[in-house]
């Protein structure tokens, strides 16, 4: 069993440090108040709101009016509040879309008028009207899972010969992030699946198939108790390769229904993203999850609201990568950090020391009612 492998990353100038012109030119004043919309998807996901909040924060103390708002879900809602904050006059628009392939219309309308847009986390595509990208590296994101994997499982161990069983679970279609977060760990895994090492029973080894309609945890359950069902009868399943924390845990609730009993040796290693309270307690009492991503969203607000504020004192935005993220029209200028690998040895070091959470916001943290 082999996986296909798709280069999905454009040209080889990806991490060339530079800038480019905004909406001014370098050390010429401008007019520009500073008038932001803020478009986030949803409040489903702890990350969203953390995010929503401190953009607004960041550009209200810069003397900034802001709109905020957040789309449900749902992306004709969000293209009704964009055109929305278009009418009433924003300079500048953040959106973190819903579906990223619907807003093509709204963001001509909103270009027509002078709006600077920067496509904040999840690359808005099929549209020339993007300025700048703020985002975390994806590609890096799934290496960091499929890593983990490897090494909870021992696969580079001397003597190791699997094989090892392990499901394949990708993101939600409409978000282009997907499609990174699943070819950084299916570049990773590439070598151990032609050798045999590891093992994908189901044989579900492409996006479309392995993925997750609006990250739902839900979807995912379903999911994983079709496969299990399926393939796993008479078989061991050693590790479940999920890009996100909500995923990750209904992956976690269809191996408990299954009979599967966090903590113990015969539980499947699982991954995630996102550094969701609920997840890290999870990891922290071996509740099934193992691993989640941590993309301090903290600093990707201040680097979206850096754009802005750049532009507004008549400077262009810092970016550090020309030649990955090709939303079907150009290649747009973007600034990428770098995610962290969160396990049961370092998520109070990395998130408590770092104040993104604290140990009451682990201790108290409960399920959402999606499931």
């Amino acid at each position: 069993m082999h996986l296909s492998r798709r280069r999905l990353l454009y040209g080889s100038a990806g991490v060339a440090v530079a800038t480019m012109a905004g909406c001014s030119t370098d050390g010429e004043s401008s007019s520009l108040s500073g008038f932001t919309g803020i478009a986030m998807p949803t409040q489903t996901s702890d990350r969203w709101v953390i995010e929503g909040g401190f953009l607004e924060q960041q550009l209200q103390e810069a003397g900034y009016k802001t709109i905020l708002q957040y789309g449900d879900d749902d992306p004709e809602l969000q293209i009704t509040q964009i055109r929305s904050m278009v009418d009433q006059g924003v300079e500048f628009l953040i959106i973190g879309a819903i579906d990223n392939r619907s807003l093509g219309e709204i963001l001509a309308t909103a270009k027509n008028r002078g709006v600077t847009i920067i496509s904040y986390d999840r690359l808005i595509l099929d549209t020339p009207d993007v300025d700048y990208y703020a985002s975390f590296d994806n590609y890096e994101v799934g290496v960091l899972q499929a890593k983990h994997i490897l090494d909870r499982l021992g696969v580079q161990e001397e003597g190791v010969e699997g094989p090892f069983n392990i499901e394949l679970f990708s993101g939600s279609l409409d978000d282009s992030n997907s499609q990174y977060f699943f070819q950084g760990a299916l570049d990773t895994l590439e070598r151990y699946t032609y050798s045999g090492v590891i093992a994908i029973p189901s044989n579900e080894t492409e996006q479309e198939v392995t993925s997750t309609e609006r990250w739902s945890g839900a979807v995912a359950m379903d999911r994983m108790t079709r496969l299990l069902e399926d393939h796993y009868e008479d078989r061991e399943l050693h590790a479940v390769l999920a890009p996100y924390d909500g995923i990750s845990r209904g992956v976690v609730y269809a191996l408990e229904d299954f009979g599967l009993a966090p903590g113990t040796d015969e539980f499947p290693v699982v991954t995630g993203q996102d550094a969701e309270a609920l997840s890290v307690q999870f990891i922290r009492d071996e509740k099934g999850q193992s691993q989640t991503v941590f993309k301090d969203t903290r600093d990707l607000a201040a680097v979206a609201s850096g754009m802005v504020k750049s532009i507004v004192n008549g400077n262009d935005p810092e970016v550090n990568d020309l030649g990955t993220y090709n939303n079907g029209f150009k290649f747009v200028p973007s600034y990428l950090l770098q995610p962290v690998n969160i396990d049961q040895s370092n998520w109070e070091e990395e998130l408590v020391g770092s104040e993104y959470l604290t140990v009451e916001d682990v201790d108290n943290a409960v399920e959402p009612q999606e499931f």
